[in-house]
């Protein structure tokens, strides 16, 4: 079930551009739109790594170029919509929490650009850190939706390349099996007011464009799962897509990984985007930020 509250809210959020008749274009300016403004104190820089352009965040209390945690984040979307536009108030909000900066990459979108676009600028943003001088002990991969199976696609590429692999991730309702086959997909239709198989039918036919949806770089939820850097997996309990997350963490910790699930009652969707209207989303960012914090300071200690 979704409360009245939380419902209320995410309607109206949404309202006015995710309707079936609504163009690419009215999507991508809606979406971006909806989110809001970061802090006044939050610092935001266009920057470029690994060829992969994107906004630095960065707030007081995240230290500057002296941090002790830098995370690059994949924004959500569905491969189609999202930018480091819409994600500057999570951003900013996740470098106060994890005395971080964090880096919004701007990878390319669906339909004009085509799987494995989206994963390539992932993996070439990764490479740019390490090139770029940033301790993989101090690094740290997130994303949200798509850009949480894009995180842990990145991570999985990192692994199979012998790349050093960063402190940990974090994912926040990945999207992370494109062949939508949780039990959550049908399961919670009913009571997920803002995703639906419909709308991620069309968002993985926009991205794959023909591509076979089982390749792990576009579904890592089917790959391998051994071997990675610890995972913070949050999801919400209304979701279509508290399977992917569930069974993320499950195949990690059967592959004597490290994973640890947090479950939102009640929640929706990427609900710390909503973290300036739901107490429950500022937690959740909290909660990422302690997580941050602690395996920043233990993998520096290895």
């Amino acid at each position: 079930m979704v409360s009245a509250r939380v419902n209320d809210m995410a309607a109206a959020a949404y309202a006015g551009w995710l309707r079936e008749d609504a163009t690419l274009e009215e999507m991508r300016t809606g979406f971006d739109g909806m989110c809001p403004e970061p802090a006044a104190d939050a610092t935001l820089t266009e920057g470029v790594v690994g060829g992969v352009r994107g906004t630095w965040v960065e707030v007081p209390e995240s230290g500057g170029a002296g941090s002790s945690a830098t995370i690059l984040h994949f924004h959500a979307g569905g491969y189609l919509i999202g930018s480091p536009t819409s994600h500057r108030d999570l951003g900013a909000r996740i470098a106060r929490a994890a005395g971080a900066r964090v880096f919004l990459a701007d990878y390319r979108l669906a339909p004009e650009h085509a799987f494995p676009a989206a994963h390539e600028d992932g993996v070439a943003a990764y490479r740019g850190m390490l090139a770029d001088g940033v301790d993989p002990a101090s690094l740290v991969v997130s994303g949200d939706s798509a850009g949480g199976g894009l995180a842990l696609a990145v991570l999985a590429a990192a692994r199979d390349a012998g790349d050093p692999l960063p402190a940990a991730g974090v994912l926040m309702s990945p999207w992370a099996d494109l062949t939508l086959s949780g039990d959550s997909m049908d399961g919670r239709e009913a009571v997920d007011p803002l995703v639906s198989r419909a709308v991620l039918t069309e968002m993985q036919q926009g991205y794959l464009q023909g591509a076979d949806p089982t390749d792990h770089r576009a579904s890592p939820l089917l790959g391998n799962l051994a071997g990675l850097p610890p995972l913070l997996v949050q999801v919400g309990s209304s979701e279509v897509l508290e399977d992917d997350a569930v069974r993320i963490a499950d195949g990690v910790l059967r592959a004597a990984g490290e994973a640890f699930l947090q479950v939102g009652y009640e929640m929706v969707h990427v609900f710390q985007m909503f973290a300036d209207r739901l107490p429950e989303g500022a937690a959740a960012i909290d909660r990422i930020g302690a997580f941050v914090r602690a395996r920043v300071r233990s993998a520096a200690t290895v």
